[in-house]
């Protein structure tokens, strides 16, 4: 039986609640954290010595090296840190005030930076870790109304990408996490909507926003599926970089592929024109 240790953000619902339950059931510990305790105190009841619970707000600097030192001192190590916790934002993106696009990046981007180079030290001593990041469906193809969430996702993605190049040589693994729609929290509680007037805006961030609240609960991704296929992931000698999840972003995912494909295949030959001669 595995005794990995593992810190995870936003465990008070979604794939954050349900990945710390199907760690728990097989006998790994967890350090669980949320902005609010109140909803994963029964964890440490059910758990009492595989739990330890946290605040944390990935917005305030001041809680995060905290966490993860916590962790240590409870469990002696960090195998796995699951940066789960995030939230959208659905506007346009002339709509969208400074104030949004920052606190936006400050959750999604450098707050799990912010995690991530705290635990890395940790990570270096043991000669191993596993950092899981999870991104979105928005950062495999973008959608009108998540310019500035899929820009986040993409830039998360961007620094997982370097960060399992540098890693690597310390025994470190990166993984991607890119679900489809799952029946989460995200829409009803975990989405910020900012109410357009721009009338030329409603036949795109409108229309995307009317789908997306139609299908809310109805979601055809199963959390507690998901986790089970993660942990096959970090179980795996050879993780994936990006794991994709659900038969919406597998199917989206090849999408974009095929369209970038296509895309270069017309383009390539004059973009090749912009190479100068050998030197």
């Amino acid at each position: 039986m595995s005794d990995k240790v593992w810190l995870i953000t936003g465990t008070s619902s979604g794939f954050g609640r349900a990945l710390a339950l199907a760690v728990l059931e097989r006998g790994e510990k967890v350090f669980a954290t949320a902005r609010n305790t109140a909803p994963i105190a029964d964890l440490a009841e059910r758990w009492p010595h595989s739990v330890q619970i946290a605040k944390l707000d990935l917005t305030l600097p001041d809680q995060v090296r905290p966490a993860v030192e916590e962790c240590v001192r409870t469990f002696g190590r960090i195998d796995v840190l699951v940066n789960n916790a995030g939230y959208g934002l659905l506007s346009s993106l002339e709509e969208s005030s400074d104030e949004q696009i920052r606190k936006n990046f400050e959750v999604n981007f450098f707050g799990v930076g912010n995690l991530i180079r705290c635990a890395l030290p940790h990570f270096r001593a043991q000669n191993s870790g596993h950092v899981l990041n999870f991104s979105a469906a928005a950062a495999i193809s973008n959608y009108p109304g998540f310019s500035v969430y899929g820009a986040a996702k993409c830039a998360l993605e961007g620094m997982s990408e370097s960060l399992a190049a540098e890693g690597r040589a310390f025994g470190l693994k990166v993984t991607i996490i890119q679900p489809g729609p799952f029946r989460t929290d995200f829409v009803a509680r975990s989405l910020e909507t900012n109410p357009g007037s721009i009338g030329e805006y409603e036949v795109s961030v409108g229309k995307f926003g009317k789908i997306i609240s139609g299908m809310d609960g109805k979601q055809p991704g199963d959390p507690a599926r998901a986790a089970q296929v993660i942990l096959k992931a970090v179980d795996s000698d050879c993780p994936p970089l990006r794991l994709v999840l659900g038969r919406y972003a597998i199917a989206k995912t090849r999408r974009a592929l095929a369209q970038r494909e296509a895309e270069l295949k017309v383009w390539e030959e004059l973009g090749l024109g912009a190479d100068g001669p050998a030197v």
